[in-house]
């Protein structure tokens, strides 16, 4: 699962995007997953957005919310999902990349854990011309997963990259951030929330200032979430990435794009 579970305090986004819902274990990053339990919780339970679980699913009445946004956003896409989900059609992840591309006043952070799906089809969908609206990003928990991560995140056609060590349950070692933009680290949180080592974070600070890269230190974790505070010798780390400034377009040209891609795949997005 996805999502980066801030404090709404000291969220860098503003506002989640979720046209999936989701998700399974993939790695030991997973193992105490807050978003498969809560989900669960409410199977079988008719009309709850989770009545399937957390079952990994497409959610096409979604698609279309960006367009209905009147101002620029920095938008996390499947909070609660990972995007590249090997259960996720080709073709509906197409259409979330398509709506990413025409919604150009927004900027998109896609965070994944399936770094050879997201590869194959931000190149086949966007070609060799990323765009300079969407951020690609991997997750990783220790220095095993970091760096096979990081290595095909590099390789993925991407004007921006971040990454994500959270929750890091490891050292993660000397990592590779030439290709990266920006860096967030967290530790685990809930029952079970295995500790983050001091020197770690240390470790990973320093490397993104050698690097020139931002950093930004989210949680300690820990079985309260947020009793633990975010401070790393003393400081609150919030550095983000510098972003353009993007033109909202007209009403008209807005609800102009909502139609393309309605025509575009056929969906029922007009009628609603």
């Amino acid at each position: 699962m996805e999502a980066l579970e801030t404090d709404p305090s000291v969220a860098w986004w503003d506002v989640t995007w979720n046209p999936v819902r989701g998700c399974s274990r993939t790695s030991t990053g997973c193992n105490h997953c807050f978003a498969a339990r809560y989900a669960e919780r409410w199977r079988g339970v008719a009309g709850h957005p989770y009545e399937r679980g957390f079952d990994p699913r497409p959610v096409p009445e979604k698609l279309d919310e960006p367009f209905r946004w009147a101002s620029s956003k920095k938008v996390l896409v499947a909070s609660i999902s990972d995007l590249f989900h090997e259960d996720l059609p080709d073709e509906f992840v197409r259409r979330v990349l398509e709506v990413m591309r025409l919604a150009s006043w927004h900027h998109f952070f896609v965070l994944t854990k399936r770094p050879d799906r997201m590869h194959r089809l931000v190149r086949r969908h966007y070609g060799d011309e990323p765009l300079g609206n969407v951020w690609l990003g991997v997750s990783a928990e220790d220095r095993k997963h970091a760096r096979s991560r990081i290595t095909k995140l590099n390789g993925t056609p991407a004007v921006h990259r971040f990454l994500c060590l959270e929750p890091l349950i490891a050292d993660p070692g000397e990592l590779d951030l030439r290709a990266v933009d920006w860096v967030v680290l967290g530790g685990e949180s809930g029952p079970g929330a295995r500790t983050l080592e001091p020197e770690w974070a240390r470790s990973v600070r320093q490397q993104c200032r050698a690097a020139r890269v931002p950093f930004f230190f989210k949680q300690w974790g820990g079985a309260r979430h947020g009793a633990s505070g975010r401070e790393l010798d003393g400081k609150t780390h919030d550095r983000l990435p510098a972003l353009r400034q993007r033109a909202v377009p007209s009403r008209e040209e807005r609800l102009r794009r909502r139609e393309v891609f309605a025509d575009a795949i056929g969906t029922e997005t007009r009628q609603r």
